[in-house]
């Protein structure tokens, strides 16, 4: 094959790849976290659904939502961005109608449902309708296996205004903290209430560079504060980063296959 044949192969075989094959190459990432201190064996299974931006119940979200299935967690975590537009909101209802109804079910709202003007009010009734609870600077709490849990759900940076001290207010410290915050930045800027730190943080926003050639992101959303997928251990919380499930502003994923999130967190 000559060297001009190859040259203009490759581009189109790129092309193909990063808008037919990647973007609906699924991949579910597993990981274990054990929050500090001594641990009581008991085990909490968590699985985040970032950044789907629904438009069409088509292979990924079947996958999605086979995989949902299967997964049996104890706890579903839709992490923002579920939908980019306000007409949209019925297509987020099928997908809802057909997700596992599982005893605890929580969503926080990212960027795009802020830009879409989507009223915080309307998408909180259409998860409740589906057994989810909307955390917007809200935190919740339940018991696993005589073990206490909290879940802190913070408006989004980049949106809205994420105010963690009204999130926390007049909360009792709990010995397992997790924060969902859709975008990554947030992370360096948390403003916790001292008594309530946070044991592991969940995020997405990045799509991991969505086009990421070689697993290089080549530009990262605002919000991202240098954040690019998977985990970051130092100088704060323990934070793991979805590339999330779909796309934006342009369908097409190039080294930053969708990714659907399973953690074993370890209890305190």
């Amino acid at each position: 094959m000559g060297a001009g044949l190859v040259a203009s192969v490759a581009p189109a075989a790129a092309a193909i790849d990063g808008l037919v094959i990647t973007p609906r190459r699924l991949v579910t990432s597993d990981h274990s976290f054990t929050t500090g201190g001594p641990g009581t064996g008991v085990t909490l299974r968590l699985l985040q659904v970032s950044d789907l931006h629904l438009r069409t119940i088509g292979s990924l979200e079947r996958q999605v939502l086979e995989t949902l299935h299967d997964s049996h967690p104890d706890v579903v975590l839709f992490t923002g961005d579920m939908v980019d537009r306000r007409t949209d909101l019925w297509k987020l209802e099928i997908f809802l109608r057909e997700c596992p109804r599982l005893p605890r079910m929580f969503a926080i709202v990212g960027n795009w449902e802020h830009w879409a003007g989507i009223p915080l009010e309307a998408l909180a009734r259409i998860y409740e309708q589906h057994g989810i609870e909307l955390l917007v600077n809200r935190s919740i709490e339940f018991d696993k296996d005589g073990n206490r849990v909290r879940i802190t759900g913070l408006d989004d940076l980049v949106g809205g205004h994420p105010d963690a001290a009204a999130a926390l207010a007049g909360a009792n410290p709990a010995p397992n903290h997790l924060v969902l915050a859709h975008c990554p930045k947030a992370r360096d800027m948390l403003a916790l209430p001292e008594q309530h730190p946070a044991d592991l943080m969940l995020s997405g926003h990045t799509h991991g560079g969505q086009i990421a050639p070689f697993g290089v992101a080549m530009v990262l959303p605002g919000g991202s504060g240098g954040y690019v997928a998977g985990w970051y251990r130092e100088g704060g919380p323990p934070l793991y980063v979805s590339r999330g499930l779909g796309t934006s502003l342009i369908p097409m994923r190039i080294g930053a296959a969708p990714e659907l999130v399973r953690m074993e967190w370890s209890l305190a």
